[in-house]
Parts: C-alpha cells; structure tokens; sequence
C-alpha cells in the first residue's frame, strides 16, 4: 500500500526543485516559455512573497478567474507556500454566478484576465464592483462583495481600480526569505488550501474545501496509476479550474517531477500542435476534447508517436473513442479516471498494465488507500457484484467539506466518513466498477457538471414562464445536452429561440438549454413529484436521439 505524504504543496515543491532542479517544470510552445523546476520554484517564491505584501493572511481566500495562463500555475503553488486558500472560478461564468461565488467564498482578492472571445470579464466585476473604477488598488468598498477588497490584473492596460500582477511581483522584496520560510513552516496539510464550486447534485454551487494532504496524495495515486515519471511531458488542455486541471495535471506533474505543457484555451489543433511540438508523452481530455482531435488527425496529419499515456475523463467515456485514442493517436496506456470534486476527485482509475478490455469498458479498480463499495439506495445495505446502487468512496481524498454548509456536507460525507457519490454503478468480482447512471438528476456536458435547479430557477424569471423542467439528453460530442421542458404562462406564445436569447450573458454559454420543448403537462409519481426518467424518455423519442441513448460507456 502507498504510503500517504505529509508534507503542504509549497513543501512538495521544495523537495522536487531539489531533486531535479535543471528538468523542464513549466513549458508554454505558443509563448516560448520554460521554467526549470528551480526556476519555477523561485517565481512562486517571489509570488508568495508579494501576496503577503499585500496583506493576505493564512487561511484568506484568493479568487482565480483566468483560462490556463502561465499565472494561474504559479498563483497555484505560491498561494500553497503563503497558505492563502485558493479559490477557483470557472472561465464561463457570468455575471449572476461570478456574483454568488465570490459572496460565498467570502474572497478578499480576486485575480483576473481580461476575459475570452465570449465573456468580457472587466465588464462584468465593474457592473458588480462600480466603486472599483474610482477606487485605489487595494481599497475597493464594494456594496454587493463586501469582503471583496484586491483586484489583481493579468495583462496589459490595467483597469482603473485593480493592481497588475507585475506590482505582486515588485512588492516581493518587502518580505524576507525568511518571513516566507516562517509562513510556509506554520502551514498544516491538513488545511484547506483549494476551494472548487461544483453544483454536485443538489441546489445551488457549494465551496468544495480541498486539502494539502487530499491533493498532494490524490496526484500521487494518479502519477502511480499513469507510471508517470521525471521523464514524461503532459499536455493539459482541460482547465485548471476543475480538478481535472490543477490535480490530475499539475499537481499530478509536480508529485513525479514530470513537465507541464498547458493549453491556455482548447482547440484540438493546439492539442495536437503542442503534442508534436513538444513530444509530449502524456494528455488528458474529456471525451469531447479527445473526439474533436481525432475528427482533426482526419483532416491532417499530426506526429503524436511519443503519447505513451494520458486520462480520459469528465463524463461517460464512449468506448470507441478509447479505442480510436489507443489506436490512431497511439497513447496506449490511456487510463480512464473516475471520481467527484468532493473526492480530490479521483476514486477509481485503470492501470496502464489493465487488459484494453478493462481500460475500455470500466473506471478501473479504487486508487491505492481509498475504499468504494456499492449501496442499495432504498436499504443502505451493501449490494453484492453485479448488482446496481450508489458509489461511495473513504479515505484521505474525501474532502474537508462545503464552505460554510454543515447541513449539506453532512448529507453528502455519512457518519462513518463515507462519501456518497450520487452516482449509480456496479462492481465486478475482481473489484472494477462501471457507472450506469445517476441518482439525481444532475447532468454532464462537456465535462462541465450541471445541476438542472439552478437553470429551473433562472428560467422562472422569464415573464411568460409558468414552469420548467430541465434534463440532460444525449449528445454525440458532448455526452450530454441540456434540454428544457417549458409550460407556458396562458395564451403566451413562446419558442426556444425566445428562450435562448433570454438566457444570453445572462448565465454560462454552456447552461443555455440546447433543446426546448413546450408543454401543457409533466408525469408525475402519485405524490406529485416530476418524474425526469419518463421526461427525458419522452425528448430521446420525440427528437430521435435513440440511437444515441444507446451508446456504450465505460
């Protein structure tokens, strides 16, 4: 069995800029950049040291709204050596989400880019924030984000208000070595040190509050279960803001010494581009990313010849896609990863050594000092292999809990600390597990997790909107698609462009509901509940999506 480290990210970083200080950390092909990992250790350092210029305390919650940026990174592993406790946004949040998380992190210091070819995001903090346009850096009194108080700006042109990550940079030399020393030796890994809002599978996002010991061990197990090594380069063009991104990438790299080669924003081109360019051995992807570049290796050819290996993730792996990544892009020892944010995230995952069967129908077998079983969801009784009920998972990934909410933490970690997944799955007799379903009704497009609720309360808004059923339905590209089953209010005459538009910068591109299908009725079981199985039924059939319904995944 593995033995868990002890040790806070900043210590980790340390301990491998020691041992292999001239190998390739940090490498951007589009930006020609490359940091050394002792070079990329010292740039943290000199970080660390500038957010304690600032003022930021141990425990203090720092905000970070930015695709994969060389800045994210080293935010990532800087605020790990000063304790700040890093606080990651999604890229395609807008206005009414961005909002809800920072209020609820209770963030004091958001880090931002400009924004993305669909978010303008300076827009978006000046209509939340508009007394940071007449304020001095550092001293933003903001009515809606009271706590809110440092803007720091990546880029150029910084906006009135905000501080420019260059002036973090120059602040560090108000702190000693020494002074930084002392923080990070104060640090306990047992402290939260990353929070991710994931909408799980009831209500509105919760703060997932993550361990230095529940990430640090989780990378661990995953580099294990990869044989990743200082010799491997791994592409990572998922975003750093989901586990996805910071665990299974980053820290993953870090843990083995191996070199991260990001992809700010995806597009399969840059994938493959970067692969070739920088002979990457490794790259993770969600099915949709890894479909997009093999529909370009149709088109172009590319050398992915030195993929050895790789994670595909983030939502039901078809298994011909994994078959065509073994076999057209040549990382034969893809692995499939399955987990929660709430379990640092990964739970189960396939070996490299697993028979391709395995690798291609299953998640594999729990991760090394990590339990899984599988509950009958009406008894709580223990179901036998084969049979079908709720994953739950224990160990030292599961996480610390939701940022101020006792009640749903306790929902979701029982008494004896195992964590209820609220995903359906079987286990075979040697112990790997395949996802059949859900138990709420939470869908998963893209990677992204969407909880219907939130999309349901956003479209009661809608003046001509009497009520709303949102399901997730099929979808070749992105595994799922949302899907919103509207009554209208009497005599309204509404159509799904309406819909669409009404949605637009409003909330996230991806949450805008693809389908909409009006309604006078839902089935209903005898107490009144809405059945969604019977909803989402009716849309497969009404819009020929059986075929899709039927695809295999692992």
């Amino acid at each position: 069995m593995q033995k868990l480290d002890r040790i806070t990210v900043g210590g980790l970083l340390d301990r491998i800029a020691t041992k292999f200080p001239d190998h390739d950390a940090l490498v951007y092909t589009d930006r020609n950049l490359r940091y050394t990992y002792h070079q990329f250790n010292q740039l943290c350092r000199q970080v660390a040291k500038g957010l304690m210029a600032l003022g930021l305390k141990r425990g203090e919650h720092i905000a970070i709204w930015a695709t994969n940026v060389p800045e994210w990174v080293t935010l990532q592993f800087a605020t790990g050596k000063m304790g700040a406790v890093l606080v990651t946004v999604n890229t395609n949040y807008k206005t009414f989400e961005v909002e809800y998380l920072l209020k609820q992190s209770d963030t004091t210091t958001l880090v931002m880019i400009g924004g993305t070819k669909t978010s303008n995001y300076i827009n978006i903090i000046n209509e939340l924030c508009p007394e940071l346009r007449d304020s001095q850096p550092g001293q933003l009194n903001s009515a809606r984000l009271p706590m809110l108080k440092n803007v720091i700006f990546i880029g150029e042109d910084t906006p009135a208000g905000m501080w420019n990550w260059r002036d973090i940079l120059a602040m560090a030399n108000q702190v000693t070595d020494e002074e930084l020393d002392a923080r990070q030796a104060s640090l306990d890994p047992d402290d939260c040190i990353n929070m991710q809002y994931t909408s799980g599978t009831t209500g509105f996002p919760k703060g997932v509050m993550l361990t230095h010991f529940n990430i640090i061990n989780n990378a661990h197990s995953i580099a294990d279960c990869m044989n990743f090594t200082e010799q491997d380069k791994l592409c990572i063009p998922v975003p750093f803001f989901h586990c996805f991104g910071c665990v299974l990438g980053t820290m993953t790299c870090v843990v083995s010494g191996a070199t991260m080669v990001p992809v700010e924003v995806f597009h399969p081109v840059r994938v493959l581009e970067t692969i070739e360019q920088e002979r990457c051995t490794a790259v993770h992807g969600v099915p949709t990313m890894f479909i997009m570049e093999l529909e370009e290796l149709n088109k172009k050819k590319y050398d992915t010849s030195s993929l050895r290996t790789g994670i595909m993730a983030g939502s039901p792996c078809p298994i011909e896609v994994m078959k065509a990544v073994v076999n057209r892009m040549g990382a034969r020892e893809i692995t499939i990863t399955y987990g929660q944010t709430e379990a640092s995230p990964a739970i189960t995952m396939t070996r490299t050594d697993d028979p391709i069967d395995l690798r291609v129908t299953t998640v594999g077998r729990t991760i090394p000092n990590v339990e899984a079983k599988i509950l009958d969801p009406e008894t709580g009784a223990e179901c036998p292999p084969g049979v079908q009920g709720e994953i739950c998972a224990r160990g030292y990934n599961v996480m610390k809990g939701y940022y101020k909410m006792p009640e749903a933490t306790a929902q979701a970690i029982d008494a004896n600390g195992w964590l209820h997944t609220g995903d359906l799955g079987v286990m075979d007799h040697n112990g790997y597990f395949k996802i059949t379903g859900r138990l709420k009704d939470m869908i998963i497009r893209g990677g992204e997790n969407i909880y219907p609720r939130e999309i349901e309360e956003f479209l009661y808004t809608h003046p001509l909107v009497k009520d709303v059923q949102v399901v997730g339905v099929p979808s070749a590209k992105y595994g799922e698609e949302v899907l919103a089953f509207i009554q209208p209010k009497e005599g309204a005459n509404l159509t799904k462009e309406e819909i669409q538009a009404y949605c637009q910068n409003k909330i996230a591109k991806y949450k805008i509901p693809s389908y909409v299908l009006f309604t006078d009725s839902y089935p209903t079981t005898a107490s009144g509940k809405v059945q969604k199985y019977r909803l989402r039924e009716k849309a497969i059939r009404e819009l020929g999506l059986e075929e899709l319904a039927n695809i295999e995944t692992a």
